[in-house]
């Protein structure tokens, strides 16, 4: 696959004018060849030319390269990123079923909180009633003793 592309892009780069082809430049009406001709000049110009065609050609490609492998990583992320989506959502639907069913909790706890205070509070009010019973039942029972007491000393032995 890689390759495929590779030769497509270099099919591409040889039928693309070349920025700075070498050649003839009519200038004034006459033809003189240009500096930039490998054929004139001497070799290391002939060199210094050549390199600076190939560094054209690595710049288109590289180009392509970078923009198709952009591509390829922004198709990536987004698969990538469908699946995490659809787990996240997942657990948050998960969470907000979890919440709802702690705050229902919590309010049953509240009233079982109620309930027990309520109940609380009768058996308080229940015994405060039952010890102020007691003390007016001993109180009877020790005027009773006492009347009692008094009854015996006022009979003849």
């Amino acid at each position: 696959m890689f390759t495929v592309g590779m030769d497509k892009q270099q099919d591409q780069i040889r039928r693309e004018p070349r920025r700075s082809q070498p050649g003839l430049i009519a200038l004034g009406g006459s033809s003189r060849r240009d500096k930039r001709d490998p054929g004139s000049g001497p070799p290391a110009l002939q060199l210094w030319v050549s390199l600076e065609e190939h560094q054209d050609a690595l710049e288109l490609i590289m180009s392509k390269y970078r923009k198709q492998m952009l591509q390829l990583l922004e198709g990536r992320k987004r698969e990538e990123a469908e699946p995490v989506l659809k787990v996240h959502q997942a657990n948050s639907g998960e969470i907000e079923s979890q919440i709802d069913r702690i705050c229902e909790m919590g309010e049953v706890m509240r009233k079982a909180v109620q309930v027990d205070d309520e109940q609380f509070f009768k058996v308080q009010e229940k015994l405060a009633q039952l010890e102020l019973e007691n003390k007016e039942l001993r109180e009877l029972l020790l005027i009773s003793k006492e009347s009692f007491e008094v009854g015996r000393e006022d009979l003849p032995d």
